[in-house]
């Protein structure tokens, strides 16, 4: 498994190419941008390893404690943290929560202490309606963000086969025989 220096270079070094590849499919800036923002994001801070004390959990900084409770339920390269589209998709809905049930809390103090006006029915209407019209920005950003936590991954799936590879050959490349098609090859010699 590459190291966290190891994931940034990569991450670095790709950018150039999802921006050239961004701008060449959607023909704007702007949704380049976007992407490339997110890529940058998710290889660098919202990528597969929050679930363990990595570089990204680190970086952080003093909102780290956010992430604890994603780290204490799941294992470390497990499908929903590493998995394609379920990872990134299962961050955000974490992060969306998060964010969400803090707000309705400081929403909450802000009504109490200063009585403005806040309709939470009204501000979720608000968001609905507008959500088509920023939909390729959405699309460009979840794309970006994907893009990120993929290279992560496939770097660690790379990393872990040259590993086995260089300790076992070409024999790490097949696939492993199950312990059922094991006892059948030894009843077979017998």
């Amino acid at each position: 498994m590459p190291s966290g220096r190891t994931h940034d270079r990569i991450t670095l070094w790709s950018l150039p190419w999802l921006v050239l590849f961004a701008f060449v499919f959607t023909r704007s800036g702007e949704l380049t941008l976007i992407a490339s923002a997110g890529f940058l994001f998710s290889g660098l801070m919202f990528g597969p390893d929050l679930d363990i004390h990595s570089i990204q959990f680190k970086r952080w900084g003093w909102l780290r404690w956010i992430w604890i409770p994603y780290q204490k339920s799941l294992s470390h390269r497990s499908r929903l943290s590493h998995g394609l589209l379920i990872g990134t998709i299962l961050r955000i809905l974490y992060l969306f929560i998060f964010i969400g049930t803090i707000s309705i809390f400081v929403v909450a103090i802000a009504q109490l202490a200063w009585g403005f006006p806040w309709n939470w029915q009204e501000f979720w209407q608000n968001c609905w309606q507008k959500l088509p019209q920023y939909s390729g920005e959405a699309i460009a950003l979840f794309v970006g963000l994907e893009l990120g936590a993929m290279s992560h991954a496939f770097a660690d799936i790379l990393g872990s086969t040259y590993k086995k590879f260089k300790r076992n050959g070409f024999q790490a490349l097949l696939p492993k025989k199950s312990a059922k098609t094991k006892r059948r090859a030894s009843r077979k010699k017998r």
